[in-house]
């Protein structure tokens, strides 16, 4: 079995719980896992393509990037 690609999100306007909940939701159907860094703003995802998972931030008015890979 392969490891699923892990993406890093930064989602600069992610700053409540509600916005929290708001981006798991939509990313939710798109990867295996979502886990949500509310302080740092960051968004690490296992499983997603990262194009689809831009859209659906965006989608919803969060618009994010890429975090590089060290």
């Amino acid at each position: 079995m392969t490891a699923a690609a892990t993406t890093i999100l930064s989602v600069p306007d992610m700053s409540c719980g509600h916005c929290r909940a708001s981006v798991e939701a939509a990313l939710a159907p798109l990867a295996r896992r979502v886990e949500i860094d509310l302080p740092a703003r960051r968004v690490t995802v296992e499983g997603g393509e990262t194009a689809p998972l831009l859209r659906a931030l965006e989608a919803i008015g969060f618009p994010a990037s890429e975090v590089p890979a060290k």
